[in-house]
């Protein structure tokens, strides 16, 4: 499928009625083929565990106006390559549309005309205006992105909750106590190996790190397309003497992935005033040396980061904190921000205030998973997103994945995760499916109403 698309954008003065036409043709990227033309984790087959999955020929098919429905506005110019798949911090869209019509009060949302829009011959007209309060800001290039995504990218102050889509959902209940263990604690993905590596703290404070394999990509003749297939390959023990999990009603720590070669450790008592006091170990991947210490952080109060259940088979996970360009992002202690908190250098701490309070609850709506999820270098949490350089963005909190408790794990447009019971698959719908620069950039006024005719064609092979 070799698809075509142009775009015309025209701006109209809503006193004079003058217009303003500018009209430009687009590159495709690799999104669409990686969602249609892959089957991750036999996520299109039935495994005979699975629930929840999604209705490809309602949800995804015809891909215009389904997998490609939305549009997003930037107001740099986009990278033009095939794997640049997603908006980063630095050019956030400022402007999108979905499928349908915005009846909400989001101004940064267009409104898709079901009038205009429609199939046409060997392609898809679509049609989305913007009035004078909506869309407003500069405009050098546009992306037509996932219905889902043309909602509210990762989340807006009216509308949330559709950055990702539940494709698949498989159970791992039937599976042996060790096997859940492998998966559910699971701290890194290698996709193109098909290797999970999982870590965690035994009730004695000794730490495990197992290599398993779980056929991702490709199966072997004795495997099946669920879970139970996860085959442990190597398993090591460390044992520090100052890091280690602090019983109480649960055990305070957690693991995360450092994306420096390393795996982190972390373990702390909540503290709402004086100096914070945090245990922490650094682990090589490649040897499992490790260093550990502890850190008195001078006037900073926190809360518990982190903690278990204290079934250590089939730990739950609570996790407040998320690691970004060599820095620990968590809550303070009353949630109304967040402590940026340098690894090697512990004085170096930086309070970002929210200017709201945070609701603390994890992605998927409770307090048991991951309240911060790294995508690309957007910390997203349930109510706020943290952008790379620190500022902060209120949304307005709808539950955005299942309850879930490892990191979530992208590859390609697809992400998943695991809680103690099940596996999930997501995709992660804010995607640039298509990448149209302007030649110059136009801006959008509160005296202007847009209108976006974006055309799609399939030329053939």
């Amino acid at each position: 499928m070799k698809l075509k698309g142009t775009m015309t954008i025209e701006l109209t003065d809503a006193g004079s009625g003058e217009t303003e036409t500018i009209r430009e043709e687009n590159m495709v990227t690799d999104a669409v083929d990686n969602i249609l033309g892959s089957n991750l984790l036999g996520v299109y087959f039935d495994s005979g565990t699975s629930s929840k999955n999604i209705t490809v020929n309602s949800q995804l098919l015809p891909i215009c106006p389904n997998t490609l429905g939305g549009i997003l506005l930037f107001a740099d110019t986009l990278e033009e390559r095939k794997d640049n798949l997603y908006p980063m911090s630095a050019n956030y869209p400022v402007a999108y549309a979905s499928n349908d019509v915005n009846l909400g009060t989001d101004t940064a949302r267009g409104s898709m005309n079901q009038t205009e829009s429609g199939p046409i011959d060997r392609g898809y007209k679509f049609v989305w205006d913007f009035t004078t309060s909506q869309g407003n800001g500069t405009i050098a290039a546009a992306a037509l992105t996932s219905s889902w995504g043309g909602k509210n990218v990762y989340g807006s102050e009216t509308e949330d909750g559709t950055a990702f889509v539940v494709m698949k959902a498989v159970s791992i209940a039937g599976c042996t106590n060790r096997k859940r263990w492998l998966l559910s604690n699971a701290i890194e993905c290698d996709f193109e190996k098909e290797e999970v590596w999982s870590i965690n703290c035994s009730n004695t404070n000794i730490i495990t790190i197992s290599r398993s394999r779980l056929p991702m990509v490709s199966l072997c003749v004795n495997e099946k397309l669920n879970d139970s297939s996860v085959q442990e390959l190597e398993s090591w023990e460390i044992e520090p003497s100052v890091f280690g999990f602090k019983k109480n009603v649960y055990y305070y720590g957690f693991f995360l992935n450092g994306w420096d070669g390393y795996w982190y450790g972390f373990c702390n008592s909540p503290n709402s005033s004086g100096n914070a006091s945090v245990k922490w170990i650094k682990i090589d991947r490649t040897d499992f040396s490790y260093t550990e210490g502890t850190w008195t952080l001078t006037n900073v109060q926190l809360p518990t980061m982190g903690y278990r259940d204290t079934n250590y088979e089939l730990y739950k996970t609570w996790t407040r904190a998320c690691i970004r360009g060599g820095y620990l992002y968590t809550f303070n202690y009353g949630y109304t921000g967040f402590y940026k908190i340098c690894l090697t250098n512990p004085s170096d701490v930086t309070f970002i205030p929210a200017g709201f309070t945070a609701r603390g609850n994890a992605l998927g709506g409770s307090l048991a998973g991951n309240a911060m999820e790294l995508m690309g270098d957007i910390i997203v949490g349930y109510d706020f997103l943290l952008f790379a350089d620190d500022t902060v963005r209120q949304n307005k909190g709808n539950k955005k994945t299942e309850d879930v408790q490892t990191p979530l794990f992208c590859y390609k447009n697809f992400c998943i995760s695991w809680a103690y019971d099940a596996r999930y698959m997501f995709l992660r719908t804010p995607y640039l499916g298509t990448i149209n620069n302007l030649s110059s950039a136009v801006v959008k006024t509160a005296d202007k109403t847009m209108k976006i005719t974006y055309t799609l064609t399939d030329e053939g092979q």
